[in-house]
Formats: C-alpha cells, sequence, structure tokens
C-alpha cells in the first residue's frame, strides 16, 4: 500500500514541476495547484503533534458534545452545531473537524471553478498564510472563512448582476448572520460593511444597488439581534461575557506586539510572530512590520486602480471591512481577554485585502509569472515550516486513548505539567551553531490535554486547577506518553 509520505512525494514532484516550467497551460496549473492543495490541507494536521488541536478546539468539541442543551455561550453554536452533525456520521470529533476542513477548503475551490467566479484569484489565496493555517487548525475561523467567501459572491453579484439583486442580498445577509452564529466577531464583518455603505452611499442612492445593499443590512441585523436575544433568554448573557477573563492592565510591551499584530493584516505570506519579547525578537517583528508597511503601499497602489464602476464598490467594501474589522477586534482586547493579534485573529481582514489586491492584479497585469512563483514559494515554506517540528498524531492518540476508559469517572481535565517544558534543538549546519525552542504545543501537558479532551469532550478542561473534588479532575500527570 502507498504510504502518505510517498503519496506526498509524488505530489509535491509534480508540485515543483508545474511550478518551474512557464509552458504549462495557464490554467491547468492552477487546477493542478488546487488539487494540491486539498491534499496537503487535509494531511498535514496528521503529522504535526497536536493534529491542530488546542485550547479553543477541546471548548468546541465540549460544546458539541452538550447539544442539544449547550452549558455556555462562551463561542456561538455554529462551529460546535457543525462538528456535532458531522460526529453522528462518523462517531470521532477530530475526524468530524478534518471532514468539515475538506468540505470548505473543497467546496470553496469547486464552487470557484465552476461560476468561473476568480478561480485564478481564490487559488492563489489559499496559498497565503492566514488560509493555510485556518484549515489546518481546529477552530472557527474554519467555517467563518468559509462564509465570508460566500458573502464575497453575492456582494459580487449584487454589483455586477442586474437580475436576482434581491434573491443575493438575502444570500449575503445569511452569510453574514452566519459568520456571526460562528464567530461573534461577524458583527465587526457587519459594522465595517454599514460603515462602508455610509462610504458609498452617495454613489449608490440613485443606482438599482442601493436597495438591496440596504435589504442585507437590515435582515442581517435582524438575524443577528435575535441570536443575542436568544443568548440572553437561554443562557442569562449576551455574548458569554460572564465567562470572559479580564484584559491585561496597561500599556505594555504586549500592546506594542498587538500594533504590529495589526498592521501585518495586510501581509498575505509572512505572519511569523515570536512567542518572546526578547530585543532580538522584537527587532525582527519590526522588521515584519517594515515589510507590512511596504506591501501597503503597493497594495493600495491596486486599489486605486480600481475603474470608477460598480466592482469599485466591491473593492470599497472589502477594504472598509478590513480596516474596521481589524480595530475592533484589537480594541475589543482593552476590555475582554483574548489573543494578541496575530495571524489567526486577523484571519477575516487578511482575507479581504488579499482577495481585492489579487482580483486587481489580474485586472492590470498581463502576467502571473511572478504572482505565481511568489505564492508557490510560500505555500512550500507554509507546509515545511508547520513541520518545523513534526510529530505522529495518530500515533499519540491512540496511546493515550487506550488510557481514557480508566477515567471515566472525571469530569474536568487540567494540565499540571506546564512547568516540564520540552526544548528542541536545532542545528545549523554552515556556522556549526545551535539554538533551543520551545514548540508550545509540542509540550507533554498540552499535548496529553489537547488529546484527551477530543477523545472525551465531555471532559471539560481547565484554566485553573479550582476545583475543590480534585477526584473528580483527571491531571495530565496521570496519562503516560512515550
Amino acid at each position: 500500500m502507498l504510504a502518505i509520505d510517498d503519496f506526498l512525494k509524488i505530489i509535491w514532484r509534480t508540485f515543483l514541476i508545474i511550478a518551474s516550467n512557464d509552458d504549462v497551460s495557464n490554467m491547468l496549473k492552477y487546477k493542478v495547484l488546487a488539487f494540491i492543495i486539498i491534499v496537503v490541507y487535509f494531511f498535514q494536521p496528521f503529522l504535526i503533534a497536536n493534529g491542530g488541536i488546542g485550547a479553543d478546539s477541546l471548548s468546541y468539541f465540549g460544546i458539541a458534545a452538550d447539544l442539544p442543551f449547550p452549558e455556555t455561550n462562551l463561542f456561538p453554536l455554529g462551529y460546535p452545531v457543525l462538528l456535532r452533525i458531522m460526529y453522528e456520521f462518523c462517531n470521532d470529533y477530530f475526524l468530524a473537524s478534518r471532514i468539515l476542513s475538506f468540505l470548505f477548503t473543497g467546496i470553496i475551490l469547486g464552487f470557484s471553478y465552476y461560476k468561473k467566479f476568480y478561480f485564478r484569484e481564490t487559488v492563489l489565496l489559499f496559498t497565503g498564510k492566514t488560509l493555510f493555517f485556518v484549515f489546518i487548525q481546529t477552530m472557527s475561523e474554519g467555517p467563518f472563512i468559509f462564509f465570508m467567501y460566500f458573502l464575497f459572491y453575492f456582494l459580487h453579484e449584487i454589483f455586477m448582476r442586474e437580475e436576482r439583486k434581491y434573491i443575493n442580498a438575502l444570500c449575503a445577509s445569511l452569510m453574514l448572520i452566519c459568520m456571526f452564529l460562528t464567530r461573534y466577531s461577524g458583527v465587526y464583518v457587519l459594522l465595517g460593511f454599514i460603515i462602508a455603505f455610509g462610504v458609498i452611499f452617495n454613489r449608490v442612492k440613485n443606482t438599482n444597488c442601493f436597495k438591496p445593499l440596504l435589504f442585507c443590512i437590515v435582515m442581517s441585523g435582524l438575524g443577528i439581534a435575535g441570536y443575542l436575544l436568544f443568548n440572553y433568554l437561554y443562557f442569562g448573557s449576551v455574548v458569554g461575557e460572564n465567562e470572559r477573563g479580564l484584559p491585561s492592565n496597561g500599556f505594555s510591551i504586549y500592546t506594542i506586539r498587538n500594533v504590529l499584530g495589526l498592521f501585518n493584516l495586510v501581509n498575505p505570506f509572512v505572519g511569523l510572530k515570536p512567542a518572546s519579547i526578547s530585543l532580538p525578537s522584537m527587532i525582527f517583528q519590526f522588521l515584519i512590520f517594515v515589510l507590512d508597511v511596504a506591501i501597503a503601499v503597493y497594495f493600495f497602489k491596486y486599489y486605486k486602480k480600481a475603474k470608477e464602476e460598480q466592482i469599485a464598490f466591491f473593492h470599497i467594501i472589502l477594504w472598509t471591512v478590513a480596516l474596521v474589522y481589524g480595530v475592533c477586534l484589537w480594541v475589543s482586547g482593552w476590555f475582554q481577554q483574548i489573543e494578541e493579534m496575530n495571524v489567526r485573529m486577523m484571519a477575516a481582514a487578511n482575507i479581504c485585502v488579499f482577495f481585492s489586491f489579487l482580483i486587481l492584479y489580474f485586472e492590470n497585469s498581463d502576467s502571473d509569472k511572478w504572482l505565481w512563483r511568489i505564492a508557490c514559494l510560500f505555500f512550500v515554506f507554509h507546509t515545511l515550516y508547520n513541520l518545523k517540528d513534526p510529530g505522529d498524531f495518530l500515533k499519540n492518540r491512540k496511546i493515550i486513548k487506550s488510557q481514557m476508559s480508566k477515567f471515566n469517572d472525571k469530569k474536568y481535565l487540567f494540565n499540571d505539567e506546564e512547568n516540564w517544558v520540552t526544548m528542541t534543538t536545532y542545528d545549523i549546519p554552515i556556522i556549526h551553531k545551535s539554538f533551543k525552542y520551545k514548540h508550545t504545543n509540542s509540550q507533554k501537558g498540552s499535548l496529553k490535554e489537547n488529546i484527551a479532551g477530543s477523545v472525551n469532550p465531555k471532559i471539560k478542561w481547565l484554566l485553573n486547577d479550582t476545583v475543590r473534588d480534585k477526584s473528580k479532575v483527571l491531571y495530565t500527570s496521570q496519562l503516560k506518553l512515550k
């Protein structure tokens, strides 16, 4: 039987031949790249230690396992519902998440090709840092970006087609509602849409797009308000605000890191952000910031090339949504405990800007030679970088799963091995130097916690060991991982 690594070698050889051959049919190379993207996105989580599962993944699994009687609204129910539906077919939440990711990727690429909706641009969108990161991880950004892509399509149809404008507006509003049902930050997309509508108001008020756009905003607002009302009536809070931690106080080095992360939303390929706050790390991040500014200027030149037609309004919406979404998410970090502004947090904003640029690039450029090569280069880089600390997830999962039957009486899961740090040593051959690096997702305690939580999502993971009855807590030190 052909092993996975042998199969991937065949895929990569084909990919490298096409990437370096200018004589290959222009459309054929995009079809082949689309196929490779689907394969790599699906299989890569199996080749990393944690399988793309993190703390939030355990929360989604836990909510899905509690359905139809959810116990928390810390996250909206959209992604957990999808996980639970897929779980009914495969009886495994991790596999359910991988199947969903596969479907999201395949449907977007297949739809783009079938509908001739910017197929080349869509394929290149998948070579960027954002979609690569989103679709190999188990996180709500996957369905969030999936619905956002179709929001792009229906908004584009409102501007570019004379018929079915209200149908497209209704579909666009449904996509916005679905985005909010997946992530509460979807409301920032709606806010950006409203502000963009205000920007183009005088230019569209006498066109046949005005009322459909207004209809879309109203329907989206009603749908989101309806879900917030459901949250309040069922859970007693609007967006799980009672369950969120407090933000860090005052100005700190992390404020600077957040500002740099916010500017990084324009960068389609480079999103490296070391966890360290040392001087070398901050210098590196500042250099990335300089690159981000240069890319922003380059992209804006293309943005100004948008023709004074209705399609220009589409680009205004994308750029406005990106800016509003990024700033609102950054500001929300002042009032609640959320992650730093990183690739994940800026995912929606980055996709808006990158997709707009790709459309305008192909409208104003005769050759895709350099863009194609850069995209292929970074797709390879992202794939290899993600394997910098490879692991066998299925093997690790099998080991942990065999032990879980002994802990059926446990209700909580806590990582009590955070102080047990595993360092990976890397040797640099040319200068004969080496350095050590701590891979967060490869730490023994974190690995055990993530795998155990995916095997039995009914066990709720704890951020702090605050449960009085310790007999109800499964500590990661009780699990063995060879």
